[in-house]
């Protein structure tokens, strides 16, 4: 029982020192120059979190999920930094822990509609933090990058099951 506790408490903080690592990555993507919206990221480290939804349950994504945004504003995201991730990632994470269970979604719908998700968080957390409800008009905009970058995040998830099972580790998460 306890080397059960310790293998995951360890693949747990390997699990935040990817996402937080591909968080770092993303902020050098320059995906500005594709999408001129402020603020549009990819979401690399939902590849991680959709992985330790799939493969660890909801306990465990969740726990990867806000220890990641807490590191995450510590280390340079600051406070509305940490407001804006939260909001929108606890909001992914519940619609995706519930849509995965739908049987004719696979992990590509599941990560669009958290991409979704995450960022009607975000409006919300910008509403609260701006007083306004003007940064609804951004939602739109938002949703429609969502799909793509639910997309991209999401073939990069299913390429990494297919990886793991080609290895042959797929009890690699047990």
């Amino acid at each position: 029982m306890k080397k059960t506790k310790t293998r995951q408490l360890a693949l747990c903080a390997l699990l935040i020192a990817l996402a937080l690592g591909l968080s770092y990555v993303e902020r050098f993507i320059p995906l500005q120059l594709v999408v001129p919206l402020p603020g549009v990221k990819l979401g690399l480290a939902n590849i991680v979190t959709l992985m330790a939804l799939y493969f660890l349950g909801p306990r465990t994504a969740f726990t990867v999920l806000v220890l990641r945004c807490f590191l995450g504003s510590l280390f340079g995201g600051g406070i509305s930094g940490l407001a804006f991730s939260l909001t929108g990632g606890l909001l992914s994470m519940c619609t995706m822990t519930l849509l995965r269970r739908v049987p004719f979604l696979s992990v590509y719908g599941v990560s669009v509609c958290g991409a979704a998700a995450h960022n009607l968080g975000q409006i919300l957390a910008a509403m609260v933090l701006l007083d306004s409800t003007y940064v609804v008009a951004y939602l739109p905009l938002l949703l429609a990058v969502a799909v793509g970058t639910g997309l991209v995040t999401g073939a990069a998830c299913a390429g990494s099951f297919r990886a793991l099972k080609a290895a042959g580790i797929q009890n690699f998460w047990q």
